[in-house]
């Protein structure tokens, strides 16, 4: 083997084609390290590079060859290069002047993606901005993107009137979407926000001017067409935070704000807060900035407080709900759940905690894997005897992704004596088949059937049911949101077993076993705290 050879095998192991440029830019030589369609080293030779070139980067290309100088290399390029028949593709050149062959320059080119069929009837149009971010949802799924991403969001002014062009018109629009689409991430998160507006989640590292790109694509097809592109890094403080579902939590907000028609304006903002509110998230957990207040759970039937429901509370803030809900969507969740369970367990071993039974919530998102169930048991391994006072409460407010998965979680939790209760059950569309494929000990029935029970008779029928079924199924049944004496003898009569709300009081910073008397209550036991039974 010759060192001509072994040289070219080197440099084709970092570059697709090279080619050799004269003093006024034809091609004079050209080897390419496999056939490329449009883009062979033959159909370079005797042109002029940047007649081979798409306009828009005509202008970069002739700033690095008129900057080089001899034994100097460029700096990469980003370049848009013509396949013909409308077709384009990306690439990365590097220039250099080798003295023995000045003024010549020596330039490797490195393909970025495919050749772009933009006249394919089949190609991928952008996304109706609720099925973008239902692609959204499949991408951020769980192991977190590596890459450094960006929303880019491009205005091409003109589109709409193309419209009315006929079959120009149609095939204009057609290229564009699968244009910015094969721009994407994984060439399907492209979003059409509206008739010249879309929005793209692209790799930061992509410098192709977008706006640009658009405009060749109108002059190809005979229409002016005027770009604008703006882009906002998916990244906070430099630190990756599930920028996807930071997209999707923020153009959610947009669109439900009104936004769709400035989503530029609002987008940033919306990111801005989104991460902002993240990252505070995850510092108060990390912190374990946040307290625990204890609801009491009776028996209804003899008025005993049977356990408690420790539920956060953020300092600030009236209610968690909204913050609880970012993280779901955030996938950070996991790591406060288990900030909960310590503190719930910290305060069982107090002293003088007695018999304290505690219920503490867990989002069905915190069971998509093993760590909430692991840190659990890992937590109580030393004191088994408190899994006994614990009761898991799993919230419908984060759809459980894999049901058989987080059953055999939850059975993992009941065998070592820790009971599992369905939280907002009737809340969800999922509910009755959580408690045909879950094995659970307790239902918790979701307020909005017990608020109005005394004068809505098909609530009291339908509850009713629910405790027969979950009676033949040897499952526990407790109502939330009990405010008044009535309802709480409506739910008596129909044998709904344990009780909460305001009836039997609010939650405190300190459990509360001996209840405030509001009005006569036929059986309560003052001070008493029943087992689990």
């Amino acid at each position: 083997m010759t060192i001509r050879e072994r040289l070219l095998g080197f440099a084709f192991a970092s570059a697709d084609l090279l080619l050799e440029l004269d003093a006024k830019g034809a091609t004079v030589f050209g080897l390419g390290s496999g056939p490329t369609t449009g883009l062979s080293a033959e159909s370079f030779r005797g042109v002029a590079l940047w007649n081979r070139v798409a306009p828009t980067s005509v202008d970069p290309l002739n700033g690095i060859l008129k900057s080089l100088r001899p034994g100097a290399r460029s700096a990469p390029v980003e370049l848009l290069f013509n396949a013909g028949e409308g077709r384009l593709r990306r690439a990365t050149a590097r220039f250099f002047v080798l003295p023995d062959l000045a003024p010549n320059v020596s330039c490797s080119v490195t393909w970025e993606g495919p050749v772009y069929r933009l006249h394919d009837p089949e190609a991928a149009p952008a996304l109706e901005p609720e099925a973008f971010l239902a692609r959204a949802r499949e991408v951020m799924a769980p192991p977190a993107d590596p890459r450094e991403l960006a929303l880019a969001f491009v205005d091409v002014d003109g589109l709409a009137a193309a419209q009315g062009a006929g079959e120009a018109g149609e095939r204009l629009n057609a290229r564009v979407e699968a244009a910015l689409q094969a721009a994407s991430v994984d060439g399907a998160t492209a979003g059409k926000l509206g008739p010249e507006r879309f929005a793209l989640v692209r790799d930061r590292s992509d410098e192709v001017d977008l706006a640009g790109e658009m405009q060749e694509i109108g002059r190809s097809e005979g229409f002016e067409l005027t770009a604008r592109s703006t882009e906002s890094a998916l990244t906070a403080g430099g630190e990756s935070l599930s920028a996807l579902r930071a997209l999707r939590v923020a153009v959610e907000g947009c669109l439900k704000d009104g936004g769709a028609n400035t989503p530029e304006r609002t987008f940033t903002a919306a990111l801005s807060q989104t991460l902002n509110d993240a990252h505070a998230f995850q510092t108060m957990v990390r912190d374990r900035r946040f307290d625990l207040h204890y609801q009491p759970i009776v028996d209804l039937k003899t008025g005993a407080v049977h356990h408690f429901e420790a539920l956060s509370r953020f300092k600030g803030s009236a209610s968690p709900a909204a913050a609880i809900r970012m993280a779901e969507e955030m996938a950070l969740i996991d790591s406060f759940d288990i900030a909960v369970a310590e503190k719930a367990l910290s305060r069982l071993r107090q002293k003088g905690a007695g018999l304290l039974k505690f219920a503490i919530n867990v989002s069905g998102a915190s069971l998509a894997d093993d760590r909430y169930v692991q840190a659990l048991l890992r937590m109580t391994a030393s004191r088994p005897e408190e899994r006994k006072r614990l009761i898991v409460e799993v919230t419908e407010s984060a759809a459980l992704s894999d049901v058989e998965a987080a059953n055999r979680r939850l059975g993992a939790l009941r065998s070592a004596g820790i009971k599992v209760c369905i939280d907002d059950f009737g809340a969800g569309a999922a509910s009755y088949d959580y408690l045909r494929r879950l094995s659970v000990d307790t239902v918790k029935i979701d307020g909005t059937f017990v608020r109005g029970l005394e004068s809505d008779p098909r609530a009291r029928t339908l509850i009713g049911h629910l405790v027969e079924l979950c009676r033949s199924l040897k499952v526990e049944t407790i109502a939330e949101m009990i405010e008044t004496e009535a309802a709480a003898d409506i739910l008596r009569e129909v044998g709904v077993d344990l009780g909460q709300g305001w009836l039997f009081g609010k939650a405190e910073a300190e459990p509360q076993t001996v209840l405030a008397l509001n009005e006569p209550v036929t059986a309560r036991r003052m001070g008493a705290v029943a087992g689990w039974g």
